[in-house]
């Protein structure tokens, strides 16, 4: 392990601080509880490097550290507080001495703390990581709930007559095989069914995806999507409540269909002439149900995707708090349940990439929705997508979110927000700069997005990049 100046100087180009890369100035020194804890930190999030010397804003200048003149000493007592080893390099780049700290990932199932904190970062911050994400590393060594087997002893017979087989062959625009074997072949081949002695067993998964009816896997038909439609803008009463009956897969598009006649629908003026719209587009609610149902947690008994309706909006939930901060999931990814996201995505029920996300966003502003409200609840992540509405109908909370979303989906379509462009996504004329600029003074002072210094600081060319650009 040797670090060259040539290294620190590409490390410092990264356009953020990441997962697995920290800088610090830490000019005179660094406290030791301080440097145990992001060592925490950075392991349970599968390892990385801290430097210190380094200013953590662009362009990152080499300060210099004289923090920790005895390596070997450092490392010792950084030993003895989080009870891993922790390589300390000090190397000598021209403009000033740099530390780099080699952390090591936790080990699976084992998420390491100091102090009995579970620490993990959020932005500039160190946070206690959340009971979900705890639950879900101890569960780490422990068999997939998804693999487990749901129905076993079947012969080939029920096998087929138990799953939906038919569509699924059409999801994968293959053709149907013309004897039964070659049917079975293809399931066990995708690890849905296995085989032993001329006997079947159907994994929680291959009836999740399949099922003709859930009621007939037990095990699994609690998962089954929920929809519930209430009369009105609360819960006061309830018109309409339905379990679905399918896999996930076969039973997709009868879902999106379902929902989508249960909306309420708006009048709305286009091209001089009044049209009837339904309160949400169907490509928002065919993105969504995906997402909720692909990264729900399964292992949280007595819990299902929820689809909401309400006279005004529909809220989606799923169990489960979500592996990447709300804020981010415009541009982050991370399955949850990667064989699901796989083969629903070979299905064309979605893309293992994010890009659900930013149809959802791109969709609001094209119907003028105000932004989705992406939060993280109790042991859920739910999402609330609000029928259309005039921005001066929109409070602060509404345009601070649609213009931090704006902003976001720029950066990942390779462009930047400016005040034009957030005047049209607000569907607003060249008279309404001024208050288009109090919506992004306001943003800025929420700090979810910030003026690209990049452009100097002419008022008339600024354009904004999301916070964590």
């Amino acid at each position: 392990m040797s670090t060259m100046p040539e290294q620190i100087d590409l490390w410092r180009q990264v356009l953020s601080e990441h997962q697995r890369l920290e800088f610090k100035e830490a000019k005179k020194q660094f406290d030791m509880r301080k440097l145990s804890e992001y060592c925490v930190a950075l392991a349970n999030e599968g390892g990385g490097l801290l430097l210190l010397g380094v200013a953590d804003q662009a362009p990152r200048p080499i300060v210099g550290t004289q923090a920790f003149p005895d390596t070997v000493d450092a490392a010792e007592k950084l030993f003895q507080s989080v009870g891993f080893r922790v390589d300390i390099e000090a190397v000598a780049h021209p403009d000033g001495r740099v530390l780099v700290f080699h952390i090591p990932p936790r080990p699976r199932g084992m998420p390491y703390h100091h102090n009995g904190k579970y620490l993990m970062r959020a932005g500039e911050a160190l946070v206690p990581m959340s009971e979900d994400q705890l639950r879900r590393i101890f569960a780490e060594g422990q068999p997939d709930w998804l693999e487990e087997p749901s129905r076993s002893g079947l012969d080939a017979q029920q096998t087929v007559e138990l799953l939906d087989t038919q569509t699924f062959f059409e999801l994968l625009k293959l053709p149907y095989p013309t004897e039964r074997s070659g049917v079975l072949d293809r399931l066990v081949r995708e690890r849905l069914v296995d085989e032993a002695d001329g006997m079947y067993t159907i994994r929680r998964l291959g009836a999740l995806l399949l099922a003709r009816r859930l009621e007939d896997f037990p095990d699994v038909s609690r998962k089954a999507p929920r929809v519930v439609v209430y009369s009105g803008e609360s819960k006061l009463e309830t018109h309409l409540d339905q379990t679905g009956s399918r896999g996930y897969a076969v039973g997709f598009q009868g879902l999106v269909r379902f929902v989508m006649t249960q909306l309420p629908q708006n009048e709305v003026i286009e091209d001089a002439l009044r049209k009837e719209m339904k309160l949400v587009p169907d490509v928002v609610i065919r993105e969504l149900v995906a997402n909720a149902l692909i990264h729900q947690d399964f292992t949280i008994s007595g819990a299902a995707v929820m689809i909401e309706i309400y006279g005004n909006r529909v809220e989606i939930s799923n169990p489960g708090e979500p592996l990447v901060p709300v804020e981010r999931f415009i541009d982050g990814y991370q399955s949850r349940n990667e064989r699901l996201a796989d083969m629903m995505r070979r299905m064309g029920i979605c893309e293992e990439k994010s890009s659900g996300i930013d149809r959802v966003v791109h969709a609001a502003e094209v119907y003028q929705l105000p932004a989705p409200d992406f939060r993280s609840a109790f042991r859920r992540t739910v999402v609330t997508i609000l029928g259309p509405r005039l921005f001066e109908e929109m409070d602060r909370n509404d345009r601070i979110r649609a213009c931090y979303q704006h902003c976001a989906l720029k950066w990942v379509m390779s462009e930047r927000m400016t005040n034009q462009s957030l005047r049209e996504r607000f569907h607003l004329g060249e008279d309404k700069a001024a208050i288009t600029s109090q919506v992004i003074a306001a943003a800025i002072e929420a700090g979810q997005i910030k003026l690209d210094e990049s452009v100097g600081n002419s008022r008339k060319f600024a354009r904004y990049l999301p916070f964590w650009a």
